[in-house]
């Protein structure tokens, strides 16, 4: 025997728009968040280290964009459907689609130098400094 449990608000208008309006694409999440990517920053003397957590994603589907000291990672999550004969899906909680995060770190990226490494879902950037060039005083003449 099981027994179903619902929750009930204390508005009980929240209950009666709580499916009706339409959710952003691939929204998923019970807790009312959009998947996002988590970040890890570190600072070296140098550089820059970044570790975004990506599971799921293949490595041809992230695409790294720098602009001076804006870093934007964008992922896309491609849904698999895999329905065998006399099986329907239930309930599906994992999220398909494209997830993207920028963030400013305050000093220009040396993008040429920049590298990137994607294994076991994480995504690791190595992102240099630019080397700060002294303020050039114009000789007036």
């Amino acid at each position: 025997m099981s027994i179903l449990t619902r929750s009930v608000s204390a508005d009980p208008l929240d209950d009666f728009f709580r499916g009706f309006f339409v959710r952003p694409v691939g929204y998923s999440s019970e807790s009312g968040e959009l998947p996002s990517v988590k970040i890890d920053v570190r600072t070296k003397d140098n550089a820059y280290l970044v570790q975004a957590e990506l599971p799921g994603v293949n490595k041809e589907d992230i695409h790294v964009d720098i602009d001076g000291s804006v870093v934007s990672i964008i992922a896309e999550r491609k849904k698999t459907t895999e329905t065998k004969e006399g099986e329907r899906v239930l309930r599906t909680e994992r999220y398909f689609g494209k997830v993207a995060r920028s963030f400013d770190l305050g000093v220009d990226i040396d993008d040429t130098a920049a590298s990137a490494k994607y294994q076991d879902g994480v995504l690791e950037l190595t992102l240099p400094k630019k080397a700060v060039t002294p303020n050039k005083r114009l000789q007036i003449q």
